[in-house]
């Protein structure tokens, strides 16, 4: 095996354990998000809140899921989103450099 296929390995590894310990190291953790925060006050400002739907998780779930596995949902959500981004944006950067050799010749 290459070099730099060990450090793939490696570094995915790492990152499958980034991720993975924090959820069984801090089980009793609670974690709130801007969500409940912003609920909270609207139902001190009008009283009654109401939500207009509810997530598709805790729908499916039939209960609300850990703050910690919701994080981790976000994350990874994010996390597609800037790879995507980064990949056309190399894409792009390619065929221009690809298209100015071309033309040179």
């Amino acid at each position: 095996m290459k070099k730099d296929a060990k450090l793939v390995i490696i570094l995915l590894c790492l990152v499958v354990l980034i991720v993975v310990v924090p959820l069984f190291a801090l089980k009793g953790a609670e974690f709130g998000g801007s969500d409940d925060a912003g609920s909270v006050k609207v139902e001190e400002i009008q009283g009654e809140y109401e939500p207009w739907f509810t997530p598709v998780f805790e729908t499916a779930l039939n209960g609300e899921i850990p703050g910690e596995v919701e994080s981790l949902l976000f994350c990874v959500q994010t996390g597609i989103g800037v790879g995507v981004i980064a990949f056309l944006m190399g894409r792009f950067v390619e065929r221009k450099k690809h298209e100015k050799s071309n033309t040179i010749r």
